[in-house]
């Protein structure tokens, strides 16, 4: 996956890069009259580059599909599984509905605050690259 995307700041040894991320409707020559056309500006953290980069300049980021596939894993087919898995469990201990559903909610809380704290690892695992655009 590519994203056009301007050089924010330097930090030291990582490269703080604007991307522009538009919905697929927000090309649309209708987009001044619908209001489901959106943009959304986002930084993304970029710690190994070879080439010196300025704020400004325009750059290419790059990730690799396969990596995506496996933050979409991560962030939302795990937890679906986590919560299915414990609304099944907690119903045939307790027999409580209203007590399994909050349990298997709750149980988010945990696995995503796991994530937070494992963050620097994921960061290890997902790495953007970023080109010069010329």
């Amino acid at each position: 996956m590519r994203h056009r995307g301007f050089v924010k700041e330097t930090r030291g040894n990582s490269l703080i890069v604007n991307i522009i991320n538009e919905s697929a409707c927000s090309a649309c020559h209708a987009k001044g009259a619908c209001t489901v056309a959106d943009y959304q500006d986002k930084e993304i953290e970029i710690t190994n580059f070879q080439k010196k980069y300025s704020p400004g300049q325009e750059v290419t980021v790059i990730f690799q599909e396969s990596k995506g596939f496996t933050a979409l894993f991560y962030g939302y087919v795990l937890p679906f599984i986590i919560v299915l898995l414990t609304l099944i469990v907690t119903n045939s201990v307790t027999n409580d509905e209203l007590l399994s559903g909050l349990i298997s909610l709750g149980i988010l809380i945990p696995y995503y605050i796991t994530l937070f704290f494992f963050r620097h690892l994921l960061k290890k695992v997902f790495k953007f690259e970023v080109e010069e655009t010329i």
